[in-house]
């Protein structure tokens, strides 16, 4: 979002909770708020729906009034750039007393605990790289970028949807949204 942030921001570095990384973020209250609501709405649905592989779309387009009916003004939406993130959370089974149904009881001890580190910079180094790789491609890639609507709005029109691999409506709205605008600049 930071990324395609328009006019006067002030940016905000924020020290993740969980990994030694810091992004910065829009400092828009507003963006902000919207963005914990999706993510609050993500583990909701990955909390009903584990070990499932979800997707993330963040679309940002431009309003353009079409031409006025009888009864009403018709405004579009044209989407011209899409995100697409591609989540697997997976669950790992926590120690658990002899009194497991699993067939592997996990040692709570010093083993796991190295397990669970080996993971954790397995996946900070990993969601670094992403993270660095997705900085340079929103940056290198610019010509399909429209003019600044007015400088009062904080960001580029947005929205933010979420799937899992069983939503087959999901895909279907994208497909819609396609076919309606015409084949946008697809960023993944």
């Amino acid at each position: 979002m930071f990324h395609r942030a328009l006019g006067l921001l002030r940016p905000k570095d924020v020290d993740s909770e969980l990994f030694d990384i810091i992004y910065t973020q829009c400092g828009d209250a507003e963006v902000e708020k919207k963005i914990e609501e999706k993510i609050t709405q993500f583990i909701d649905r990955v909390e009903k729906h584990p070990n499932r592989k979800n997707q993330i779309c963040l679309s940002f387009y431009e309003v353009k009034n079409k031409q006025a009916s009888w009864f009403a003004n018709k405004v579009e939406r044209f989407y011209w750039e899409y995100w697409y993130i591609n989540l697997n959370v997976a669950h790992h089974p926590k120690g658990h007393s002899g009194k497991s149904n699993l067939s592997k009881v996990v040692d709570p001890g010093e083993s796991a605990s190295e397990e669970r580190n080996a993971r954790r910079t397995v996946l900070e180094s990993s969601l670094r790289e992403v993270m660095f790789q997705i900085i340079k491609f929103v940056n290198e890639k610019k010509d399909h970028i429209p003019a600044i609507p007015n400088l009062e709005c904080v960001t580029f029109p947005y929205e933010i949807s979420i799937s899992s691999s069983s939503d087959s409506a999901f895909g279907m709205d994208v497909i819609r949204r396609m076919l309606q605008t015409g084949h946008p600049t697809m960023l993944s």
